[in-house]
């Protein structure tokens, strides 16, 4: 189940990622949208791409992007593609590398596609529904991945841009289990967990939408992780509310999920 959507998406992700470079590497002007976020040339492009090639693939699936007016007629489809083009503007504003291009497709309210695409990197994290998760660097075979099995000791990771009163006090409350604490940017995060790299991420607050966490919420669960609410509750999908309102919490086990 679900291959066919996959490689497709994996297909649309790579197709933007060659426009994207192009950008990043001769430059761009950069708009700030009315929620004063960043915004290129380069997001408007690759969501284009990625939208006309997923739509001549599968021609009757909905679609919710970051970079395109919202049509509520997507809550009336069972299939409905959810892609943020560059997640981490800031970060390909400041060419640091730490940005992705997040396409996942979701299924009567549930995640059954993720694909996490690093362009400047060189990387892709993927997953279906239970056929597991993916990591793959340049052109070497793709390599399934996990979460780790750590209850000590544990790395969290935090934003490149956004290091926040609630995360320090996090830190500051768990210290006895928490003893790293590491940048990460955009999706990487999550996908840094899946790969058994790290153990926590979390965000407190509404600030992140449904592009932002579909695609590498999959990827952690078919790793063996959790990618919650705080608490505990599943994150569905294609919601009229795109906003993560709740925030989320990202864990290698369940045991982490502190308060």
């Amino acid at each position: 189940m679900w291959e066919k959507e996959l490689q497709e998406a994996i297909k649309a992700g790579l197709k933007a990622k060659e426009k994207i470079m192009e950008f990043y590497n001769k430059g761009f002007d950069v708009e700030i949208k009315e929620d004063n976020s960043p915004v290129t040339i380069a997001d408007k492009t690759a969501d284009a791409i990625i939208r006309a090639h997923l739509h001549e693939a599968f021609p009757t699936h909905a679609f919710l992007t970051e970079e395109s007016t919202d049509n509520l007629d997507r809550l009336k489809n069972d299939f409905v593609w959810i892609v943020d083009p560059v997640d981490g503007t800031k970060d390909f504003v400041a060419k640091d590398g730490q940005f992705t291009t997040n396409i996942a497709l979701a299924y009567k309210h549930h995640l059954v596609v993720g694909v996490v695409i690093a362009p400047a990197i060189d990387e892709i994290y993927f997953a279906s529904k239970d056929n597991g998760a993916f990591y793959q660097k340049g052109n070497e075979k793709p390599i399934r991945i996990h979460v780790n099995d750590k209850l000590e000791d544990l790395t969290m990771l935090t934003s490149v841009f956004h290091f926040t009163k609630d995360e320090e006090e996090f830190i500051k409350r768990h210290s006895d289990k928490i003893k790293h604490v590491m940048k990460k940017g955009s999706s990487l995060k999550p996908c840094a967990i899946a790969h058994g790299l790290a153990e926590i991420t979390f965000r407190s607050s509404a600030g992140t939408k449904e592009w932002d966490t579909a695609a590498c919420q999959l990827i952690v669960t078919e790793a063996g992780g959790l990618f919650v609410e705080p608490d505990g509750k599943e994150i569905l999908y294609n919601r009229e509310d795109v906003y993560n309102r709740n925030g989320y919490m990202v864990v290698n086990r369940k045991e982490n999920l502190f308060k």
